[in-house]
């Protein structure tokens, strides 16, 4: 038997921290690419949200309703008074997150009754396609492309801030210096989950898997040294690092946004297939 919730009342509506370890991974398993962000996190630490940095929230029980709430809001699965509910939720209280991020219909109802106390936001990108590759890739990969050694941190952070500052439009060593970031990509270092392409001790190209759960790793921070664009180094890059994820029995995936045509179509070239729509609102 599972353990009972833990109710919190929220206007007329009880909404609870999840407890049910088992109905949270059957609502993994129903979305294996669109909770990757969060049922990585859940492989790693379980489902206490002292180990995972955040609550699962639920209304009506997790295979019906499931939000996760931490330095990102992460809405999994509910109806419009689902969403409603861990809206008023997440506006109870102080705001913790810095970012809405999942599947657009979940994402953009949720905005809508937040953006007035948030609002307005930094950037709401209402149409990201979500792609997915299970397959080897179309292209051939780039052997120049491998994981980043530990000594190489500095030169890559290089490249992982400007790529950080040209997409999220935030420079990601503020507030304290950059230690917080490098300790995130010293991390990923470590774990054997950035990637890169190195010319004459510079990173031309990059890539991280940011999240990686039991059956799906996450593309993220692909980036192009601008000096090098148009060279096919971030189609070739890709599919390398695809190619590790494919070849480790998971799907690889990414979502990227929907005016970006250049990387969609490196991505198409790769062979990634769109299998829904992401939405993010960045937050001040």
């Amino acid at each position: 038997m599972s353990a009972p919730p833990i109710f919190r009342l929220v206007g007329e509506r009880r909404v609870s921290v999840v407890r049910d370890a088992a109905a949270v991974w059957r609502v993994f398993e129903d979305d294996p690419v669109g909770s990757c962000m969060v049922a990585a996190r859940v492989a790693d630490h379980g489902i206490d949200p002292n180990s995972i940095g955040g609550e699962l929230w639920t209304l009506r029980g997790a295979e019906e309703s499931l939000c996760f709430a931490g330095a990102n809001l992460i809405p999994l699965r509910g109806a419009l008074p689902d969403l409603n509910a861990f809206a008023d939720e997440a506006m109870s209280g102080t705001r913790r997150c810095s970012s809405l991020v999942g599947r657009a219909d979940l994402v953009m109802p949720m905005w809508e009754r937040l953006e007035a106390a948030w609002g307005p936001a930094r950037d709401v990108r209402d149409r990201q396609p979500l792609l997915a590759l299970s397959s080897h890739p179309n292209c051939e990969i780039d052997p120049g492309v491998r994981q980043v050694r530990p000594e190489e941190l500095d030169a890559y952070l290089v490249a992982a801030v400007d790529m950080f500052i040209g997409e999220v439009g935030v420079d990601p060593r503020i507030g304290d210096g950059g230690r917080g970031y490098r300790r995130r990509v010293a991390s990923l270092i470590a774990a054997g989950r950035a990637w890169a392409r190195f010319e004459h001790g510079q990173v031309v190209f990059k890539a991280e898997v940011g999240s990686q759960s039991p059956g799906v790793g996450q593309i993220q921070g692909v980036w192009v040294h601008p000096e090098w664009r148009g060279l096919g180094l971030g189609t070739g890059g890709t599919a390398t690092v695809a190619a590790v994820i494919v070849g480790s029995g998971r799907t690889a995936s990414l979502y990227v946004n929907d005016f970006n045509t250049v990387a969609r179509a490196a991505y198409a070239r790769v062979g990634f297939a769109d299998v829904g729509t992401f939405a993010t609102v960045l937050l001040d």
